[in-house]
């Protein structure tokens, strides 16, 4: 038996997403994409051209997600996951709900997040000098106060220029060169030259 008409008796010839009857097409869930009937699912043109083309999507479509993601095969919960995960990411609420209450057993979210772009890590706070202006690495700043210099026996006078800056880990902390001696400075003590 051939694996569409594998999908076809499985779904009783409606899209496994929203149900609809027709235009019915086989759709190989990635990264996993073969030809295997339990890594594929049978849907319509309507999701199939959603899916394949995201800037298209029509939130209210995947409305339909809500019976579909109860699902007892693998695939669909798969794909009804991403998509909520899409719709989710892009402010619906209601999507964020059902992805809330969607189960998934540990392999089967492993396959569903195979294919999701890692989030980016800009949620990085980023260090600001006494004055608010960012600060980058390189940059040159002055200081603003007369600082002692522990274990250095030295102070740091104010209107000291520090040169070719680093970041740290802290964005409430850099490091430069003061008389020589590499220090963490405070940077509501710095102010950014220009």
């Amino acid at each position: 038996m051939s694996t569409e008409t594998i999908l076809l008796q499985r779904c009783d010839s409606k899209c496994e997403l929203c149900s609809s009857d027709s235009n019915l097409d086989l759709y190989q869930v990635p990264p996993d994409a073969t030809n295997d009937a339990d890594k594929c699912v049978m849907i319509c043109d309507t999701c199939r051209g959603q899916i394949d083309q995201p800037d298209t999507i029509d939130a209210n479509h995947w409305r339909c997600l809500n019976d579909s993601m109860w699902s007892q095969v693998p695939a669909v919960q798969v794909m009804a996951w991403r998509q909520l995960k899409q719709l989710s990411t892009a402010g619906e609420s209601w999507a964020n709900d059902l992805l809330d209450m969607l189960y998934l057993e540990d392999d089967v979210k492993a396959w569903a997040e195979s294919t999701v772009p890692a989030e980016s890590d800009d949620s990085t706070t980023p260090t600001l000098d006494s004055n608010g202006a960012v600060l980058q690495a390189g940059d040159t700043v002055t200081l603003i106060k007369d600082l002692d210099v522990k274990g250095a026996g030295f102070t740091a006078k104010r209107g000291t220029a520090v040169r070719n800056i680093s970041l740290t880990s802290n964005p409430e902390h850099i490091e430069g060169r003061v008389n020589g001696t590499r220090i963490v400075l405070l940077t509501c003590f710095l102010k950014k030259s220009n």
